[in-house]
């Protein structure tokens, strides 16, 4: 599958907004969800599409050593794309203008800090400078989508959180596993990959 392939499936695809209406009102955060959003960068390589991510620093207070995508949270008044890419300039030194943006994912459910992510996709260019941000971002990784989904890579547990039922997505490449609310957004990715 190329990411023109991948731009038709996202042209006809309905995005969800978070599950926010099903949590029970006494499992809501005291304070709500905060919005954030994040970048998710697609290129083509050696004839594959490859996903960025970012791995976080080992001493940061929230997601320490997770695998992740560019992002972050909203800025007031500032809307879900325009924050995806600006956190990916800041985090993975990409130009806004070089991005081309592909659609929206499903919004999902930052469990483990209380936050509503909104995934842009987009088409990136590579080679390109890509440079980490210290502080925020330790290393930045190209995976293959064919490592995603080979048999065996991913594997599915549910749980409750916020009086909900919901399925934790687990990937492992390498060494590395990576869950959570960025193992959510590549399942949609590559089901949508699969389907395109």
């Amino acid at each position: 599958m190329t990411l023109a392939d991948l731009a038709a499936a996202l042209a006809t695809f309905e995005a969800r907004e978070a599950p926010v209406d099903r949590i029970p009102p006494d499992h809501l955060p005291r304070a709500g969800f905060a919005r954030a959003a994040v970048l998710v960068p697609l290129h083509e390589r050696d004839g594959q599409v490859h996903v960025l991510l970012t791995r976080r620093p080992a001493a940061m207070r929230r997601h320490a050593g997770q695998m992740s995508f560019p992002g972050g949270r909203l800025e007031p008044g500032e809307e879900t794309l325009a924050a995806a890419l600006r956190e990916a300039h800041e985090e993975i030194g990409l130009e806004p203008s070089r991005a081309d943006v592909m659609g929206r994912l499903s919004e999902t459910l930052v469990l483990q800090s209380a936050f509503r992510l909104t995934p842009w996709v987009a088409s990136v260019p590579y080679p390109y400078p890509y440079a980490a941000a210290a502080g925020e971002v330790e290393e930045i990784l190209h995976v293959p989508l064919a490592a995603l989904a080979r048999p065996g890579a991913h594997r599915v547990e549910p749980r409750e959180v916020y009086g909900l039922r919901l399925d934790v997505h687990f990937f492992s490449v390498g060494g590395d596993v990576i869950w959570g609310a960025t193992g959510r957004v590549l399942a949609e990715l590559l089901t949508l990959w699969r389907n395109s």
